[in-house]
């Protein structure tokens, strides 16, 4: 009995299943407060407008730019939802759904589109979904215009980078309420994520199923550690935001009369902004593997000499690392001596 009361005495924040456990006999276990959504309580709702601006230059990310077949370019702005915490359309370190992986690997939307119709049947998470037109080059803006209520204060999007093996900028429920009142405006910076489901290595890259799947993560200069990555930049400590999100209250609560999904974006090329400018990324030169040693070439009874030779398969640029030698020859002894 004392034994029992001495655990029951333990200072700590028990549930239920916790002082069952004390009373059996066994240790006090601590329980930790789990994190919660702050709860808004804004009245009525809130409209927005939302504009996506692609930063995706070649002066920024020199390292094999697509420039046709096809172009870079970003794909609408889709799957934007209005949803309460219960709903995520994406999740970084988590396993991308059979939709996600459609639109980032294909650009094709519907499975994603049936999900989130399926959430809002189901458990009523999502309030809203809404789009905007696509950017035909990596530079470039568009725009649409959304609304949210205190139920549904959250708000995901999904950009794939075209073209990309699977890989999209976006935002996962990013709250706009602050406890009683509407956030006035939000500007955030966007980077690339890669879903998990191929594994190519360029934008360009044929299709390669990941097997088995893995999970949503950050690219970044230095992840994945391979070479061939057209992300890598190991001299860059970050790399430079690929794309922007400016999201901003709509005075009066207006929204214009213009059906936010076919908001007609406008187009600005951006490639001259002063934040382009500054973020002339070092492309360091990369060369190929060395070819074989050729014949020794020589007079027979004295030291010949062999060569090999290797290949620029990427020039450098914005003062990034030189090349090296191309070629290299060693002493050997001459082939077809008697």
């Amino acid at each position: 009995l004392e034994t029992v009361m001495e655990k029951l005495m333990c200072v700590c924040r028990c549930s239920a299943v916790c002082w069952l456990a004390v009373l059996a006999g066994l240790c006090c276990v601590y329980s930790l407060p789990l994190d919660v959504d702050p709860v808004c309580t804004a009245e009525g709702n809130a409209k927005y407008s939302l504009v996506f601006t692609g930063k995706w230059s070649q002066a920024a990310f020199p390292k094999q730019y697509p420039l046709y077949r096809p172009p870079a370019q970003w794909s609408p702005v889709i799957e934007g939802v209005t949803h309460s915490s219960d709903y995520h359309t994406w999740r970084r370190n988590e396993y991308a759904s059979n939709g996600v992986r459609e639109f980032t690997e294909k650009g094709e939307a519907w499975m994603l589109m049936k999900e989130v119709q399926l959430a809002g049947e189901r458990i009523q998470s999502v309030y809203g979904i809404f789009s905007a037109s696509a950017i035909s080059g990596g530079t470039g803006h568009t725009a649409t215009e959304f609304e949210v209520f205190a139920r549904h204060s959250l708000l995901s999007f999904i950009v794939r980078i075209v073209p990309s093996p699977d890989w999209f900028v976006g935002v996962d429920s990013l709250n706009l309420c602050e406890g009683d009142h509407w956030k006035e405006s939000i500007t955030l910076d966007l980077y690339p994520y890669d879903a998990g489901t191929d594994s190519g290595f360029t934008f360009s890259s044929p299709n390669f199923e990941t097997i088995p799947q893995e999970k949503v993560t950050e690219i970044t200069s230095s992840f994945p550690s391979h070479p061939a990555n057209s992300f890598y930049y190991p001299r860059l400590k970050h790399l430079p935001p690929i794309a922007r999100v400016t999201i901003t209250k709509l005075k009066g609560n207006h929204i214009d009369s213009v059906p936010a999904a076919h908001t007609t974006p406008t187009l600005i090329p951006i490639d001259n902004e002063i934040g382009d400018a500054l973020t002339n990324t070092p492309l360091d030169c990369e060369v190929s593997a060395w070819s074989s040693w050729g014949l020794c070439k020589g007079k027979c009874g004295e030291p010949g000499i062999r060569h090999r030779t290797r290949y620029i398969r990427l020039k450098p640029a914005n003062n990034g690392a030189p090349c090296p030698d191309l070629g290299e020859h060693t002493d050997c002894d001459p082939d077809n001596c008697v």
